[in-house]
């Protein structure tokens, strides 16, 4: 039996959450790449949008105002 197969038949005997816990653990280790670089996307566009603010170019709307408009819409 490989590693990979033991650690697959010692995980399946653990009660639910634990193997709830290492499922999401793995999951997330698969994704950590994904999400540097979803990261420093964001990062970029805060600092791009902050730039844009301070420079005149856009202008911020109070967020009661931005709450109300989504409300507004969902009726």
């Amino acid at each position: 039996m490989t590693q990979p197969e033991r650690i697959l038949r010692a995980a399946l005997s653990l009660p639910e959450a634990d193997r709830a816990d290492i499922a999401d653990r793995l999951l997330l280790s698969l994704d950590a790449a994904d999400q540097r670089e979803i990261d420093a996307l964001w990062a970029q566009e805060a600092e791009s949008r902050i730039e844009a603010y301070e420079s005149g170019e856009i202008k911020a709307i109070p967020g009661e105002q931005v709450l109300a408009g989504v409300k507004a819409r969902q009726r």
